[in-house]
């Protein structure tokens, strides 16, 4: 089955966001993950978009966090880009599945000392006694790899989104908005207008 993504719906993405970076959006590369628990309970938090690509959106994060767990569990995934200074929004519904270790090895290698050092310190999603915990934790992981590089944790690397339906929404005067939407139908992209 090959659900990559359109030229048309590539390029749609990648020209909303150069114009939320021309309109100074602070982080254009935020997006509210949603997530589902155990319970069938939606879960959100915001994260950053770290590529964009045929193959979908990707993220990084510890994997034994809650958005983690929640993933390795169920994969159904939902991605909202919300650009307020232009006025667009991105949807993306589909499935999460792990990037390879090439990957993830090579974005961890790209990170600030500082990041790698708080991907092996912190214990994401659990319960933490105090702050000086979490800094005697960035202490000991700093005085562990004096001097050598940081390698990457086996818990932590990277989720690509891969879509099944992307819907790009652009504001209109009068709530008369404009939304295309690319749906993944039979192992075939379909785009539609959608009433506003």
């Amino acid at each position: 089955m090959n659900t990559a993504m359109t030229e048309p719906m590539l390029t749609r993405f990648q020209e909303g966001f150069e114009r939320a970076r021309a309109a100074a959006v602070p982080e254009p590369t935020a997006m509210t993950l949603a997530t589902v628990d155990g319970q069938g309970r939606p879960c959100a938090r915001t994260v950053l978009l770290k590529d964009a690509d045929p193959g979908g959106f990707v993220f990084y994060t510890n994997l034994q966090s809650r958005k983690g767990r929640q993933l390795a569990s169920n994969p159904a995934a939902s991605l909202v880009f919300w650009w307020r200074e232009t006025a667009e929004q991105v949807l993306v519904d589909g499935i999460a599945e792990p990037v390879s270790a090439v990957e993830a090895d090579a974005y961890f290698a790209s990170r600030p000392r500082g990041s790698q050092v708080g991907a092996w310190a912190s214990r994401q999603s659990q319960q933490l006694s105090s702050r000086e915990e979490l800094v005697a934790r960035v202490a000991e992981i700093e005085a562990r790899y004096e001097g050598r590089e940081i390698p990457r944790p086996e818990h932590w690397s990277g989720f690509r989104v891969r879509p099944h339906r992307v819907e790009f929404w652009y504001g209109r005067e009068y709530r008369l908005h404009e939304r295309v939407c690319f749906e993944l139908e039979d192992d075939r992209w379909q785009e539609r207008l959608l009433f506003p």
